[in-house]
Parts: structure tokens; C-alpha cells; sequence
């Protein structure tokens, strides 16, 4: 059981990425594709294409920790930004445990509670 506290700041990558990549590739995308350094205590949240896994990246001060999760059935869903498209989407820590409990953001609501304040 994971449990995230109320000032975590989470990022999820709204367009697909390679899981098979690691440590360096994840943070390399942390970077790169999200313009956010890790290193700054942030968990950003990968998926594969057919969004049926999730990784997530951390740095926890001492190192780089990686948690994967796959869903037998389904796939995860998550909406735009009420921004509109981004390449990245800042969840809520509640958010990101009712995404990782197979809860659909898509249709949460008419406010955008699931995005984390600006």
C-alpha cells in the first residue's frame, strides 16, 4: 500500500513513453519531455501506449526508486489539463491514488479537482 502526502508534487506524462526504459531513460524523460528535474522531489507518473502500465520515478533523496504497476483488465484514463493538450499533467496526490486504484479521472467532474494548484 502506497500512501502520498498532501504537498507531493506529481506530474504525469500525458503522452506515451518507452517502458522499458529504466532509471536513466525515465529520468532522461523527466527532463527532456516534462522540462522538470527530479531531483527537485517530484514523482512523475509514465505509460505505455495502450496505458495498461504505469511507472513511477522518485528521488527520494538518496536515490532514484521505480515502481511499476500493470492492470490485468482495462486501462488507465486521465483527461486533458484544463489547460488543454500538454505533454505533462500535474495530478493531485489524491489524484494519483484514485488513478493507481483504477478510478477513471476522465469523467470526474465539472471542475478540474484532480489537477494540482498552480
Amino acid at each position: 500500500m502506497l500512501s502520498f502526502h498532501s504537498h507531493l508534487k506529481v506530474f504525469l506524462a500525458t503522452d506515451p513513453c518507452d517502458l522499458r526504459a529504466s532509471f536513466n531513460g525515465l529520468w532522461a524523460a523527466a527532463q527532456n519531455k516534462l522540462g522538470e528535474d527530479p531531483k527537485n522531489g517530484a514523482l512523475f507518473i509514465f505509460t505505455n501506449r495502450r496505458r495498461n502500465r504505469v511507472k513511477l520515478l522518485c528521488f527520494d533523496g538518496t536515490g532514484v526508486v521505480i515502481l511499476m504497476k500493470k492492470l490485468e483488465k482495462g486501462c488507465y484514463r486521465w483527461p486533458q489539463s484544463a489547460d488543454g493538450p500538454k505533454p505533462k499533467l500535474s495530478l493531485a496526490p489524491a489524484a494519483l491514488q484514485l488513478l493507481l486504484d483504477g478510478v477513471e479521472l476522465k469523467d470526474a467532474g465539472r471542475r478540474a479537482w484532480y489537477e494540482a494548484p498552480k
